[in-house]
């Protein structure tokens, strides 16, 4: 959601993945870095919708996304954070990697949104990145009472 130089896509281009890069439209334009890598990418403003038709994303990963939109911008995080559900696919995970301040705040909304954590990390052990935590989510299928006593 904020691809800087494509790192992380570059880093999944060996496996069968379909990977956008998505570089913030008030920052360094380093989409000719990620073009001239073989990645594609877009350049957006995340207080607007993403435009994803026809596809789902089976995978987000946000870096430095939520200071540029609350703190920059003056838009809303639980804005950001329901983009980021319509975004993604049933099933599918989201990576955010920030300073634990922003993932509390993710972690608030977890339920309401019907994504449940699976993983988290404090890189607080690391000398290089002190302040940073990994939280590693999946979004669940939606369900109700309904739809479940038709399964039956």
């Amino acid at each position: 959601m904020k691809a800087n130089l494509g790192s992380f896509g570059a880093a999944l281009k060996t496996k069968d993945l379909w990977v956008m890069n998505v570089v913030p439209e008030d920052g360094p334009n380093t989409l000719k870095l990620i073009y001239d890598k073989g990645l594609l990418g877009s350049i957006h403003n995340w207080c607007e919708a993403y435009s994803t038709y026809p596809r789902t994303y089976d995978l987000l990963h946000a870096s430095d996304v939520f200071s540029d939109i609350i703190e920059k911008k003056g838009c809303s995080g639980e804005d950001l954070l329901i983009e980021m559900d319509r975004i993604l696919r049933p099933t599918g995970f989201l990576i955010i990697r920030y300073k634990k301040p922003v993932i509390d705040f993710v972690k608030k909304y977890l339920t309401a949104i019907h994504w449940e954590q699976v993983a988290m990390a404090d890189s607080s052990s690391d000398e290089t990145d002190t302040d940073h935590v990994v939280l590693i989510v999946q979004k669940k299928l939606w369900l109700t009472s309904e739809s479940l006593r038709e399964t039956d």
